[in-house]
């Protein structure tokens, strides 16, 4: 009797101590797994890794001397930092008068097309009226519709404006709407304040507040994450557009990602033959430089709002449109 008595302590024992491994290794209804987790980080790493080596290869590649870039042993750690790369790309690029236009040219028209989309959204959102649905299919459209089809159009009416070649191409469509892309900031504004509670406004209409004023002390610190999201991704965007600013602007604003454009030849007009070696003219350091150089600020917006923005990304739900 003692005997069975003991099997069974020792089997209830033995699966008790399975139970714990198996919860441990797998995880249970309250915890993950450590097989889990192990999988999950190394995919996230894996993912990382992907989306992240060509950032530190670019990097890396311009701190290399030119002595580390012939020697095939140096991979990923340079002997020494390297920095009279960055020196030749920052005069080839004429950074400080670029980096100030690039950044009126994309903040500017970022603010306004992110008021105005809020506007447009809040009022599709808010009120009935005639023709109502087909404003939205056609803000829709200009969606749908590829920027190529439209270029010349909207050239041919700056044109007569005078507009072309001035800022106010890319300031006065955003002011009104128009701007790069504005129709998906518009539907995410639509969207977020169609969520809004209605309740809100009606207390509000209650104690004799007028629309404006709704609009400004109700709907917009609600939607405080859809204007995180629209300014950054309107800066980001504006910001890498090549297309539309040689068009619209003909050259007569030079931004970073322009003059990045035609870094090589600029590099040749700025050193040419016997200013500087052979290899120097070759040296693809120097053009990782430049590139580097052109998304810095953008990186550093990054990560100065990345709180912000990871925020409303949970918020807005963007991530899963």
């Amino acid at each position: 009797m003692t005997d069975a008595r003991t099997i069974r302590l020792d089997n209830r024992r033995w699966l008790h101590l399975v139970d714990r491994a198996r919860a441990f290794l797998f995880g249970s209804r309250s915890r993950r797994g450590i097989v889990w987790s192990v999988a999950l980080y190394a995919l996230l790493i894996a993912i990382g890794f992907v989306y992240l080596y060509p950032l530190l290869f670019m990097f890396v590649t311009s701190i290399k001397s030119p002595a580390d870039l012939l020697n095939p042993m140096v991979q990923w750690v340079p002997n020494e930092i390297y920095t009279g790369n960055y020196v030749k790309a920052f005069r080839v690029l004429n950074y400080p008068v670029s980096l100030a236009n690039s950044i009126f040219a994309s903040v500017a028209p970022s603010l306004l097309q992110t008021a105005t989309a809020s506007l447009i959204g809040y009022g599709l959102a808010r009120y009935r009226f005639p023709g109502r649905r087909i404003i939205m299919l056609l803000i829709l459209a200009t969606f749908i519709i590829p920027p190529q089809n439209t270029v010349i159009p909207q050239m041919l009416t700056y044109r007569n404006l005078g507009l072309l070649g001035s800022p106010l191409a890319l300031i006065l469509p955003a002011s009104f709407g128009q701007g790069l892309k504005s129709a998906i900031f518009i539907l995410i504004f639509y969207q977020t304040f169609l969520s809004l509670p209605k309740v809100l406004e009606e207390a509000a209409r209650l104690d004799g507040a007028s629309d404006l004023r709704i609009f400004l002390s109700i709907a917009v610190p609600s939607a405080l994450p859809a204007y995180i999201i629209a300014f950054i991704f309107s800066v980001v965007w504006y910001w890498n557009e090549t297309f539309l600013m040689v068009v619209f602007l003909e050259g007569g604003v030079q931004t970073l990602p322009l003059q990045l454009s035609k870094f090589a030849q600029a590099y040749e007009n700025l050193y040419p033959p016997g200013v500087v070696n052979i290899f120097d003219r070759l040296n693809e350091a120097v053009k990782m430089s430049g590139t580097f150089l052109n998304i810095l600020p953008l990186l550093v917006l990054y990560f100065v709002l990345q709180k912000w923005f990871v925020e409303s990304i949970e918020r807005t739900g963007i991530a899963g449109e």
